[in-house]
C-alpha cells in the first residue's frame, strides 16, 4: 500500500510517499481502507519537532529523541471497514467509520490502517450519515477538543462565549457547539475571515488586526482560546467575576461517547466541518507547506481515495 513516511524531523520535504506492507488486523482490530485524512496543527508540530522550549525535551522523549518513533503521521481519518478481527463486535465489513489515531504506533497518511475496536487514548465510530468522507475525517480532533473544553467550562444556555482564533479548526467547531448549548458567541479572527466566522453563527466578530478583544466589556462567561495564542491574564479583562478561561494548551481526552455526540450534532444539522483546501495523498508536502504558513481556515483535508 502507499503511505507517507518520515524518518527525520524537519520541513515538509521530509515527508515521502512510499510503498509499504499492508497491515492485517489483530483479533481486537478493524482494518480500514482510508478515504480521507487531515493535516492538523499536531501533525505539523510533530513533523517539525516544533514544541515550546519548556516541553521540547519531554516531547522528544515521548515521540522520539533523535528521530520520530511514529513514522506515519495523521491524527484523524474516515474510511470503510474492510476486515475485522475475530473478537470485534461493534463493527462489520462495509461500515463507514471515522475516528482518531491517538497514541497508536501509526497514523492515517496511508491507504490502510488497523485500529483497535476500543483503546484508552483514541476513538472510532460510525461516521455521520449526512457527511461525506472528507467532512467526516475533519471532524474528530477539532470537534472533540472543542466539546471537551466547552464542557470543562460548564457551558450552558444563555452564556456569552468569546472564541479567540475562531477561524481555525477548533474555533469553527467551538462556535457551532456553543450554539447547540444555547450560548451566544463572539468570534475573534483576522479581517479576511470575518464573513466566514459570521456564517458559522457568531453574533459578533472582532477583527484582531484592528482592535484588542481585551479592551471590550468584561461580560463573558467563557473565553475559549482555540489557537493557544492568548493568555488567562488577558482573558480575565473581559470575563465576568466567575467567568472561565479554557485553552487548547490544556490537556484533553477523547471518549467514544463524545465522538457519538459529535455524530449526533452533525446528523441534526448543528455541526458542519469547514474545509479550507483538499489535497491528494501524493501532494502531502504541498498540504503541509500550506498549513505551515499559518493561514489555514477550518480544516485541510488529504484525499486518500
Amino acid at each position: 500500500m502507499k503511505a507517507v513516511v518520515y524518518t527525520t524531523y524537519g520541513s515538509p520535504d521530509v515527508l515521502q510517499l512510499k510503498e509499504i506492507a499492508k497491515p492485517s488486523p489483530k483479533d481486537n482490530e478493524i482494518l480500514i481502507k482510508i478515504h480521507a485524512a487531515t493535516v492538523t496543527s499536531g501533525d505539523v508540530r510533530l513533523r517539525g519537532s516544533d514544541f515550546p522550549p519548556l516541553f521540547w525535551l519531554p516531547a522528544r522523549l515521548l515521540f522520539g529523541l533523535f528521530k520520530p518513533k511514529k513514522t506515519i503521521l495523521g491524527h484523524e481519518l474516515s474510511g470503510v471497514v474492510e476486515e475485522i478481527g475475530k473478537e470485534v463486535t461493534k463493527f462489520k465489513v462495509g461500515d463507514e467509520v471515522f475516528g482518531t489515531t491517538t497514541m497508536l504506533k501509526t497514523g492515517s497518511y496511508a491507504e490502510y490502517i488497523c485500529l483497535p475496536e476500543t483503546w484508552k487514548n483514541g476513538v472510532v465510530g460510525l461516521k455521520p450519515v449526512n457527511l461525506n468522507f472528507k467532512e467526516s475525517a475533519a471532524l474528530p480532533v477539532g470537534g472533540l477538543t472543542a466539546l471537551f473544553l466547552l464542557n470543562k467550562a460548564k457551558i450552558s444556555k444563555g452564556m456569552k462565549v468569546l472564541v479567540y482564533g475562531a477561524s481555525g479548526s477548533v474555533g469553527t467547531y467551538a462556535i457551532q457547539i456553543a450554539h447547540h448549548f444555547g450560548s451566544s458567541v463572539t468570534g475573534v479572527c483576522s479581517t479576511s475571515n470575518l464573513d466566514m466566522v459570521t456564517s458559522l453563527g457568531a453574533e459578533k466578530v472582532i477583527d484582531y488586526t484592528r482592535e484588542d478583544y481585551s479592551s471590550h466589556a468584561n461580560d463573558y462567561d467563557i473565553v475559549f482560546d482555540a489557537v493557544g495564542k492568548t493568555s488567562k491574564s488577558k482573558a480575565k479583562r473581559v470575563l465576568k467575576k466567575k467567568g472561565v478561561f479554557v485553552s487548547v494548551k490544556m490537556l484533553t481526552s477523547e471518549k467514544t461517547a463524545q465522538l457519538l455526540k459529535l455524530k449526533e450534532f452533525a446528523e441534526n444539522g448543528e455541526l458542519q466541518p469547514f474545509i479550507d483546501r483538499s489535497y491528494p495523498l501524493k501532494e502531502i508536502v504541498h498540504a503541509h507547506t500550506y498549513v505551515d504558513q499559518g493561514h489555514k481556515r477550518g480544516n485541510v483535508v488529504i484525499e486518500v481515495v
